[in-house]
Formats: C-alpha cells, structure tokens, sequence
C-alpha cells in the first residue's frame, strides 16, 4: 500500500474508533441519566401527601420564624426599598408568565408561591445566562436540567423553554423537598446544591434554616431572604411596589392581626439614656464587621452593640 493510501486508511480507522467511544460515552451518559430520574421518581412518590400539605413560609408568619419574624419584616422593608425598580418589571412580566407557571405547580402538588424562585433566578428572563452557565428562567446547570429530563445540547436547549423548564424546576424542586422537608432548605439546595446544606445541617445538627444559615455559602444566604421577601412582597405588599414603600402599621400576615379587642402594640422606639447620648459617637464602616469583633476591639458588650444597632444585622446581609 502506498503511503498515501496508508495515511487514508489510518484517517478513516481513527474516525470509525472515534464514532465508536462517542457512541459509548453517550449511552453511558443516558444510563446514569435514567438512573438518576428513577431515583427522582421514586422520592417523590414517597412523599406526594407530605407535599400537598407544605406551604411556603411569608413574612410576618410568626409560627415559622418564631424569634426572627421581626429581623425578616425588617429586612422585606429594607428589600423592597432596594429592589422596588426591579420588582417593577418583574410585576409587569408576571402577568403572561405566573398563570401558567401556576398551572404547572398545582399539577404537582407545589405551593404557588414557588413561583417567585423564578423571579429572584431569573427575573422572568427565559434567556438569562449565569457567570456559571446556569440557562433559562429557572437557572438550570446543564447536568441538573438532564437529569429532570430536559434535552440539552447543540441544537437544541430546553432550558430556555418556559413550559419544559417549569415543569423541570417542579420535578426538581419536588426532589429536593422530598429529601429536606422545609422548603427554606429547599430553596438553599436550589441555589448552591444540596451538598452544601447536607454538611450544615450535620454540622449543626439541627434542619432549622436559621441555625444552619452561617454555615451556607453567602450567596445561598442572600437567596434564601431574597425569595421569601419577594414571594411576601408579592402575595401580600404588591400594592406597595411602586412606592417602594411599607407603612410601618402595616400587617405583612394574618398571623400579626390583633385578637379581636385587642388593641394593636405600637413599635417599641429605640431609647437611649442621656450619658449614652453625651458619650455617643457615629463611625461609618466601608466593609462588615461582626460585633464580636467590635466587641474585642472596642472593649464594650456585644449586647450594648445590639441594642445602640438594631439594624447592623440587615448591613452585613446586604452588603
């Protein structure tokens, strides 16, 4: 054989060996793809009652925050503040996205209000594209929105399809709750991964998204306050978007409304004795600080620090 000839052979062999691994590689892949939907299939089916009762907690739902119901309407005043222009656009988009985003929810037992995680991933945008690659209207990784049994490839990328990326986001956000139990937890997995939330949990031995919160990544963090502020603002302060404004008499549940002949407690103002006044003085800080640290530093009670800065909780989250 010439070499020519041989060259050509050679090309054509390396080509078929080549053919051939593609072909294994993707059999592989639809392999571990089916045996992670079976998976997903089997949890939710094992808690498909437990689903149908869950609700997604809202600001000022004392029975959920307990203690942190009032940092949480704290921060919901300060979110709308900040977001007000967003939540503008984003309460114009809704009107042709939440119908049917609501459809697919009840279809699968999901609370409505699952609907806003679409709206702090992507702000309703089906061509939204994270710094990491996460596509679509609900931000799926490409592994992850395979594995809810979206196409993704060359040709062809399902995530950006609102009606096959909701119904992918309810499948996996079905997954998710089946495994936790709390949908704050849930919501955390959806953002960071449910490793993450796993090792908090184990490392605090407690399921309470409060107790595991430092231990979660700080964007985790921040998009857990996020989506309960915005899914509080929009079931129950939408009136209040375009002001962005909350009226400090304003009762952000039901949960908060005084028993019949009660009369309503008013706000405890923030009072500060006449030495405390003499010897105040205000320093500005660019960057965050724990008060344990200011503690140490400055020689004075954290729980001095606390109360002189009620707001300093809500400074270190938003920055």
């Amino acid at each position: 054989m010439l070499p020519a000839n041989r060259e050509k052979a050679k090309a054509v062999d390396l080509k078929k060996e080549k053919a051939i691994i593609d072909s294994a590689k993707k059999h592989e892949q639809f392999c571990k793809d089916e045996e992670a939907r079976t998976i997903v299939a089997m949890a939710l089916a094992a808690t498909r009652n437990d689903r149908q009762k869950a609700m997604v907690p809202l600001a000022g739902q004392k029975s959920y925050f307990g203690g942190m119901n009032d940092y949480m309407m704290d921060f919901v005043r300060t979110y709308l503040e900040s977001h007000r222009k967003t939540l503008s656009v984003v309460d114009s988009r809704s009107k042709t996205k939440f119908s049917m985003i609501d459809n697919v929810m009840k279809k699968n037992n999901l609370p409505s209000q699952l609907r806003y995680l679409a709206v702090i991933e992507s702000a309703l945008n089906n061509n939204a594209v994270s710094p990491v690659g996460a596509v679509g209207p609900w931000q799926f990784m490409e592994e992850t929105g395979r594995m809810m049994g979206l196409t993704v490839n060359g040709k062809r990328d399902d995530r950006t399809d609102w009606f096959k990326s909701t119904v992918a986001a309810a499948k996996y956000l079905n997954y998710l709750y089946s495994d936790l139990q709390d949908w704050l937890l849930v919501i955390a997995s959806y953002n960071c991964g449910p490793t993450p939330v796993k090792r908090a949990i184990e490392k605090t031995g407690s399921n309470n998204f409060w107790v595991i919160k430092p231990y979660l990544p700080r964007e985790t963090q921040g998009h857990v306050m996020a989506f309960v502020a915005t899914a509080s603002i929009f079931e129950n302060m939408k009136k209040f978007i375009p002001s962005g404004k909350i009226p400090e008499d304003f009762v952000m549940h039901a949960e908060m409304q005084p028993a019949k002949g009660e009369a309503k407690k008013a706000k405890p103002k923030l009072v500060f004795t006449q030495e405390e006044i003499n010897n105040m003085s205000v320093i500005t800080l660019s960057e965050p600080l724990s008060l344990e640290v200011l503690e140490q530093e400055l020689g004075c009670d954290v729980k001095l620090l606390q109360r002189w800065n009620p707001d300093y909780k809500l400074f270190i989250l938003d920055s």
